[in-house]
C-alpha cells in the first residue's frame, strides 16, 4: 500500500485587515461629513449644550441624523470583523498572551457601542420622538455615551490588544507599537468624560488617532511568521 502524505493545512489569515480598517474609517467619516453637509454646516450637537439648540437641531435636520446613524451602523460591521480577524491572526502568529483576546473583546464592544449609538441616532430622526423634549435629551445622552465614551474606550482596548503583542513579539515596527500604546492610554483616560465634561476634548483625539493607527497596523501586521522568527514570537508572548 502506498502511504498518502498529508500536507498540513495553513491557518487562514482572514480578510485583509488594512482594507477592513479603511472601509470602517471611510464609512464613519462619511457619516460625519455627509450629515454636516446635509445640515447646512451644523454638526451633531453636544449633550453639554443648551436644550434649545439641541431640540432645534433634531427638529430641523432629521434626514441628516438618519443618514449619520445609517453610516455609523454600517461602519460597526467591518469593525467587528476587523477585531475578529486581528485576534485570529495574532493567534496564528503564535501569540498566547491575553493581547489577542483583549483585541477581540475591545473591538467587539467598540463595534457594539457604535452600533447602539447609531440606532439611538436613528430613533432621534423619527418625528414622533421629537415632540418630547425629555425624550430627545435622554436619547441624545445615550447616543453620546455609547458612541462617544463607550465606543472610544473600547476602541482603545482594540488598539492596545494589537500594539502590546506587536511590540513584545516584534510583529509591528517599534515606533508604531509605541504610538499605539500612547493612543490607547488617551482612549482609556477619556472615561473621565463621564465625570468631567471638559475631558470630552480627549474623545476626538483618541477616536481619530485610533482609526488612523488601526489602518496602519492593519496593513503592516504580518499574515505568517515562519521558522526561527515563529519560535521567537511564541517565546516572547507565551
Amino acid at each position: 500500500m502506498t502511504a498518502v502524505e498529508r500536507t498540513p493545512r495553513q491557518a487562514q489569515s482572514g480578510p485583509p485587515l488594512g482594507i477592513l480598517a479603511v472601509v470602517f474609517t471611510v464609512l464613519f467619516l462619511a457619516g460625519i461629513a455627509i450629515s454636516t453637509i446635509m445640515a447646512g454646516g451644523e454638526t451633531f450637537p453636544s449633550p453639554f449644550g443648551s436644550q434649545a439648540e439641541i431640540l432645534a437641531y433634531f427638529h430641523d435636520h432629521p434626514d441628516a441624523v438618519r443618514v449619520s446613524g445609517f453610516l455609523q451602523f454600517a461602519a460597526s460591521v467591518p469593525m467587528a470583523i476587523y477585531a475578529a480577524t486581528a485576534s485570529a491572526r495574532l493567534h496564528n502568529l503564535g501569540v498566547r498572551a491575553p493581547g489577542a483576546t483583549i483585541a477581540l473583546v475591545g473591538g467587539a464592544l467598540a463595534a457594539t457601542m457604535l452600533a447602539l449609538s447609531a440606532l439611538f441616532s436613528w430613533v432621534l430622526s423619527r418625528p414622533e420622538v421629537l415632540t418630547g423634549a425629555a425624550v430627545v435629551r435622554a436619547l441624545q445622552d445615550l447616543a453620546f455615551a455609547t458612541g462617544g465614551t463607550g465606543h472610544v474606550v473600547f476602541l482603545g482596548l482594540l488598539v492596545a490588544g494589537i500594539a502590546v503583542p506587536g511590540l513584545l513579539a516584534d510583529l509591528l515596527p517599534r515606533p508604531l507599537a509605541l504610538v499605539g500604546l500612547a493612543v490607547a492610554v488617551v482612549a482609556e483616560l477619556s472615561t473621565l468624560t463621564l465625570l468631567v465634561p471638559g475631558a470630552a476634548v480627549s474623545l476626538p483625539i483618541a477616536r481619530f488617532a485610533s482609526l488612523a493607527w488601526l489602518v496602519t497596523a492593519g496593513f503592516l501586521l504580518p499574515r505568517t511568521r515562519a521558522g526561527k522568527n515563529a519560535s521567537r514570537t511564541k517565546d516572547a508572548v507565551a
